[in-house]
């Protein structure tokens, strides 16, 4: 249970999204109602629920917050779900609440990716506090996923010419070298690295080189799918002459 009173008020401005909010996962109905009790009084909005199967049942909808998991529950218990988070894209921070005696399985919890836990019978400032770092926790990821998913969106928006220039470009190579490689004129490489560079946001190359890097399993990924694609036309070319070389041999007989 809470000790001490729910006095603690929250800026308003630390509620982020409308869509952010505390997710209570309890067994134990009164810790349940104080909780929320105590969040709500605090300007939080609070979700509370009896087992992780009732919470997965609307996790399908939560994408931003954090967690509050008793790490002793009914089925999946708070350890285990703590390790199946990430595969079941599960990505906020979740403040174990444990019970005397459960130090053992609190350090377990902590190696599994819990930012903080709670002993009961807890202070209300202890909720706050950890609640509050877990929520600015939350709200940097989710900073950080927009901005991805923007640089990623600018990347695909590149012509698969343009990647092959930002490619050479950022790895070192001088734009008479690009042109080089790609059998291209210095001119038309200039032309391409100005296009790419208004569309990936960036006026410079260290700023380039720096988005090169935040993308590097994309590009990856793109390069191994380009040389897929290439494999395949070439396969198909070689059948195509396979087959060509048969019929003249037919012929011929």
């Amino acid at each position: 249970m809470l000790r001490g009173g729910a006095k603690l008020k929250t800026n308003q401005e630390a509620r982020g999204s409308e869509q952010e909010a505390v997710h209570i996962i309890d067994d134990d109905t009164s810790v349940r109602s104080a909780l929320v009790n105590l969040l709500e009084s605090a300007g939080l909005k609070a979700c509370s629920y009896g087992s992780v199967d009732a919470f997965l049942h609307k996790s399908s909808n939560i994408n931003a917050g954090c967690l509050l998991i008793d790490i002793r529950l009914p089925g999946l218990n708070g350890l285990e779900f703590l390790g199946k988070m990430t595969g079941l894209g599960l990505r906020m921070p979740a403040i174990l609440i444990t019970g005397h005696g459960d130090i053992p399985m609190t350090v377990k919890g902590m190696r599994a990716g819990a930012i903080d836990f709670l002993t009961k019978p807890f202070h209300a400032s202890e909720v706050i506090a950890a609640v509050s770092t877990a929520l600015i926790i939350d709200r940097s990821r989710r900073v950080d996923d927009n901005a991805r998913a923007s640089l990623v969106a600018s990347y695909e928006s590149l012509t698969p010419r343009e990647r092959q220039v930002m490619a050479l470009v950022t790895a070192g190579k001088m734009n008479k070298q690009v042109a080089g490689d790609l059998n291209l004129s210095e001119i038309t490489v200039k032309i391409h690295r100005g296009t790419l560079m208004k569309k990936m946001g960036v006026r410079t190359l260290p700023d380039l080189v720096r988005s090169a890097e935040r993308l590097r399993h994309v590009i990856q990924k793109s390069a191994i799918s380009s040389a897929s694609g290439l494999t395949a036309a070439s396969d198909r070319v070689a059948g195509v002459h396979i087959v060509q070389n048969a019929l003249a041999d037919c012929e011929r007989h």
